[in-house]
């Protein structure tokens, strides 16, 4: 009979506008099989509770970076970016000091986002994201069908569909489940609604492969692009999220979408792995 070995792994409990996230430094602690620990560790009754697990490493073999990132969702798949996440990363690594660097640039499935942060007395208040630009058609994650609801397709690296509507209190938990494994989304999809409250969007997420979600940092970025596209806002907008607000800008120089929001420790602890 074979035992199997277990070990424990210390881990970082974060939220960017609540979308919260449990942080491994890899450097430290090897996780073998993350879509199955990001499962167990993400369950909310059986495990520490989160919307997904996030990996941060030494980017030693990649010149262009620093550090890098990998998120795995709740149900185990991996994600290509989340702007949340990655103003977390920011605040992790300057604060537990890996780096005393306040511009940082972070290797994603989806590219190398450039980080600014925002210290004082040694605290990072804000983090800006370079979500570098985003792409309206992409077919590897988007081919329209007939019977899609209107909307307007957004890739920030990962896919989003934004809809624009007054009911976004029900409609993400029963349109958002069935909208993201729609046949128009290959790879499923993020799917936005969205709203006009005065001068700011109110959006609220359905975030593939975690449901409901407190915020989305790719999210709001698809909101704010998909409003401007539609001339509901211009190209800078608040984003007023579950868990908060976040700010975003497209800038007309070079196309770039600048992610900007808070980032917060919630609490360490240890866990059997």
């Amino acid at each position: 009979m074979s035992l199997r070995m277990t070990k424990t792994v210390k881990f970082t409990k974060m939220h960017g506008a609540g979308n919260d996230y449990i942080y491994v430094d890899t450097t430290r602690y090897d996780i073998v099989q993350p879509e199955e620990v990001a499962r167990r560790w993400s369950a909310p009754h059986t495990g520490i509770g989160s919307d997904g697990l996030v990996l941060i490493g030494r980017a030693a073999g990649a010149a262009e970076a620093d550090f890098t990132m990998r998120i795995f969702n709740a149900d185990g798949s991996e994600a290509m970016m989340c702007g949340n996440a990655a103003r977390c990363v920011g605040k992790y690594v300057y604060e537990r000091g890996l780096t005393n660097q306040t511009r940082l640039r972070l290797l994603t499935p989806s590219g190398v986002k450039t980080l600014l942060l925002d210290v004082a007395d040694g605290v990072v208040e804000r983090v800006t994201v370079d979500m570098l630009e985003p792409r309206l058609a992409d077919e590897r994650f988007f081919r329209r069908t007939p019977d899609l609801p209107e909307g307007i397709f957004v890739s920030m690296g990962n896919p989003h569909y934004v809809i624009f509507t007054d009911d976004i209190d029900r409609r993400p938990e029963h349109d958002g489940r069935l909208l993201e494994r729609h046949a128009a989304f290959p790879e499923r999809c993020n799917i936005e609604f969205a709203t006009l409250v005065g001068k700011a969007l109110r959006t609220r997420v359905w975030e593939r492969g975690s449901g409901v979600t407190c915020a989305c940092g790719t999210g709001a970025c698809a909101t704010a692009v998909a409003a401007c596209l539609s001339g509901r806002a211009g190209r800078s907008s608040d984003i007023i999220m579950d868990g908060g607000r976040l700010h975003v800008e497209w800038s007309p120089k070079d196309n770039h979408v600048l992610l900007t929001g808070p980032a917060e420790f919630v609490f360490d602890g240890e866990i059997k792995l």
